[in-house]
């Protein structure tokens, strides 16, 4: 069993690069762990927020270069994002500059949709840097946040929390990570059953 010294020391070492990868590749949960983590004080919420830009903001950044690029041959290898993209063009035809602030908000979509927003001519690049900038700044204050308030509230519920959070948070990543497998598993099994 793994301590709660260890857990302490992986989480003030590793935490932030965590964060930045976590956000960088989609990130809710380890977010809104970050903002939980830095309410017990392991780490401090004005980094979390400032690294978690940076992971989200330049993440999206690569995968929109990449559409500009790639994007329809990626399209073409991954018949199974057809759907998924002609409902972000949908969604763009209709909503233009709230789709690219608010994309990381849809769960799903998150990794793909600058992928389809660089296919669009109509996108420039400078347009999608100014947005993907709101977009990931709003992001990151309301999912940290989020952690951070959840931290607290369950402190005022919980009196002796202390002894506790280590462990709810090992459960809540352990948690997070159960709901991202089953829905990898979920979507994979969707996509034999179409293809």
């Amino acid at each position: 069993m793994i301590s709660t010294e260890t857990i302490e020391y992986l989480i003030r070492t590793y935490g932030y690069w965590a964060l930045f990868v976590g956000t960088f590749i989609e990130g809710e949960t380890i977010l809104m762990l970050g903002g939980l983590a830095a309410q017990m004080g392991y780490l401090d919420l004005s980094w979390v927020m400032v690294v978690s830009f940076i992971g989200s903001f330049s993440g999206d950044q690569c995968y929109f270069h990449l559409g500009r690029v790639r994007g329809r041959e990626l399209l073409a290898k991954h018949p199974k994002w057809q759907a998924r993209a002609e409902k972000i063009h949908l969604y763009l035809e209709r909503y233009h500059n709230l789709i690219m602030v608010g994309f990381r908000f849809i769960y799903g979509i998150r990794i793909l949709t600058p992928i389809v927003l660089a296919m669009n001519p109509r996108i420039k690049t400078g347009r999608f840097f100014v947005f993907n900038g709101i977009g990931a700044l709003i992001w990151t204050i309301v999912v940290a946040g989020g952690g951070y308030l959840f931290g607290h509230a369950l402190e005022l519920v919980v009196k002796q929390v202390q002894h506790y959070q280590l462990a709810i948070m090992l459960v809540l990543v352990l948690v997070g990570v159960g709901f991202w497998v089953r829905h990898r598993i979920k979507r994979k099994k969707n996509d034999q059953t179409k293809g």
